[in-house]
């Protein structure tokens, strides 16, 4: 008994000494692996590493509606919020924001879809006006200051109704912070979006209709 008892003490004493033995002719050829000398691998199996390391895929649309929405809050952040101090006139404050939107829009927001999208133009069907040259700033610029009209009318609407609601009138129950204001400037631009996708189909089969057979 006493001799089995010392040969099972024995064996994890070279089980951990096998474990922790080191090959190094495998690590050698690690770190000196080239493209070289390395075997060649198949696109597939690249897709199968690549769609593991990209974690939690999302639909194109949801991508859209996060970048919209987290753009125009960072602009309310650092206008709204950051000038709105300096600046008394509300109208002025707008304004500058609205520009600065515009601004934002054509050459951060547009080129982020076009940086993530495969093939180069799929994004733009995201955009109400995609990037053009010189042509696309002041437009983006001018529908910046229709979304601003359109979203202070929407807190103008939601606090008319709320004050009703509560019989407050003469108090904003609904105060301008960056989270809602981009979730409503988000909204007003898919909601712009998709009339112009709509208006395009019925103008495409309008001509395809009006064509002879």
């Amino acid at each position: 008994m006493a001799k089995k008892k010392q040969e099972l003490r024995k064996e994890p004493e070279k089980s951990a000494a096998e474990y922790y033995k080191l090959n190094t002719r495998a690590v050698d050829d690690l770190v000196n692996a080239t493209e070289e000398n390395s075997p060649p691998v198949s696109r597939q199996e690249l897709r199968k590493y690549q769609s593991a390391a990209s974690g939690i895929k999302m639909a194109g649309w949801a991508k859209a509606v996060l970048i919209k929405a987290w753009m125009a809050g960072i602009v309310c952040y650092f206008f709204i919020w950051g000038i709105g101090l300096y600046v008394a006139d509300q109208l002025d404050l707008l304004a500058v924001t609205a520009a600065a939107f515009g601004f934002v829009t054509d050459l951060v927001t547009n080129n982020i879809f076009r940086f993530i999208a495969k093939p180069e133009n799929a994004n733009d069907r995201w955009m109400m006006i995609p990037p053009k040259k010189f042509v696309s700033l002041p437009l983006n610029v001018l529908y910046a200051f229709v979304l601003m009209f359109c979203v202070v009318q929407t807190y103008r609407v939601v606090n008319i109704v709320a004050a009703a609601m509560t019989h407050t009138e003469g108090t904003a129950a609904l105060g301008v912070e960056p989270l809602l204001f981009g979730l409503f400037v988000m909204g007003w631009d898919m909601l712009f979006i998709g009339a112009k996708r709509l208006f395009k189909r019925i103008l495409a089969d309008a001509k395809s209709s009006a064509r002879p057979s």
